[in-house]
């Protein structure tokens, strides 16, 4: 039987690609990002029946209902709606500087007051209060950036809360462009493309006709190299050292205001304390199963998975070499 690790970290997909032949003879639950087609995907899993291990991917351990029993998704959500705020604010405030880098909180009051004291000196610089559309706003994810806009004294009238039924009809979406201020993305990135939700022709056409006011996107998803990604306006990841990145885009003579993308894939880290709590508190009840993996079914779904993808590997008869630069690890499910 191969010998069960636990490793806390998080280990994106390109920090585990540079030799295609290692082997992974243990069995590790983590969170692994290698289920949904990132980068370098299929060199990772490789190493795990070469040697003989098994993953437990912690971004899969699902109840009976296909629902993950322990997601940082709501902690993303919050910490993402939190810095798209703090970046409208600065915005307002440093028409020609990028947000500076930031740094955690040492917890949520703090972040509160911080944003609430950006707004106080931004608001009345902007010639309407901000509106702040959010996708998937009915899951883990979009819940809590709601909840952060609600928490900072955003009226819910401001807070345009779009899921399933809004989205439906596919994108682009126009109200993303011409009606919010900020863009929070919180749909979690499955295995079937997705209309994209918006697009440079898009921000183009509308900063020609003088109809563009969104000015802030924060991608909770932050997924730029999936097939999937229905963000189509950036190609690269930010950090906390440099929060955003600018889109560039050609709007002609009618320049509307700055646009700026924040695509960070480590967003509850801004909150260490809570986000670690909440995480711990929904994965303990099946971490106290996992001395019988192999019947409890949480542990024996995750396996089936992994078996599921190893499967797959072969089915698609990839090369193995190459790699890529990152994986989801915001866990917006």
């Amino acid at each position: 039987m191969a010998t069960l690790s636990m490793l806390s970290e998080v280990q994106p997909a390109s920090s585990r690609t540079k030799n295609s032949k290692l082997r992974e003879r243990r069995s590790y639950p983590r969170a692994h990002g290698c289920y949904k087609q990132q980068s370098g995907w299929q060199q990772v899993l490789r190493r795990f029946p070469r040697g003989g291990g098994t993953l437990y991917d912690l971004e899969f351990l699902t109840d009976p209902k296909g629902r993950r029993v322990a997601a940082f998704g709501s902690s993303a959500g919050y910490c993402g709606a939190a810095l798209a705020l703090l970046t409208y604010s600065h915005q307002l405030l440093n028409p020609s500087q990028p947000l500076p880098s930031v740094s955690a909180y040492p917890n949520q009051a703090a972040l509160i007051s911080a944003i609430r004291s950006s707004l106080s000196a931004a608001l009345p610089l902007a010639s309407q209060p901000p509106r702040i559309l959010v996708i998937g706003a009915l899951g883990r994810c979009g819940s809590g950036a709601v909840r952060l806009c609600r928490d900072v004294g955003v009226p819910d009238t401001d807070i345009i809360q779009w899921d399933l039924a809004e989205t439906s009809r596919g994108g682009p979406f126009p109200e993303i462009v011409e009606d919010a201020d900020i863009f929070v993305n919180c749909v979690y990135l499955g295995n079937d493309p997705i209309p994209p939700f918006v697009t440079k022709p898009q921000l183009e056409q509308a900063g020609r006709e003088g109809k563009r006011r969104l000015s802030v996107v924060c991608d909770v998803s932050c997924d730029p190299t999936s097939p999937n990604n229905p963000v189509r306006i950036y190609d690269t990841w930010t950090s906390f050292s440099k929060p955003t990145v600018n889109v560039e885009h050609d709007e002609g003579e009618k320049k509307g205001p700055p646009l700026s993308v924040i695509a960070i894939d480590h967003l509850p880290s801004l909150l260490p304390r809570e986000a670690s709590e909440d995480f711990c508190r929904d994965l303990l009840p099946s971490l106290l199963l996992l001395d019988r993996r192999h019947e409890a079914p949480v542990w024996v779904r995750a396996e089936k998975l992994f078996r599921e993808k190893v499967r797959s590997l072969d089915e698609e008869g990839e090369e193995e070499g190459g790699g890529g630069e990152k994986g989801e690890v915001n866990g917006t499910h």
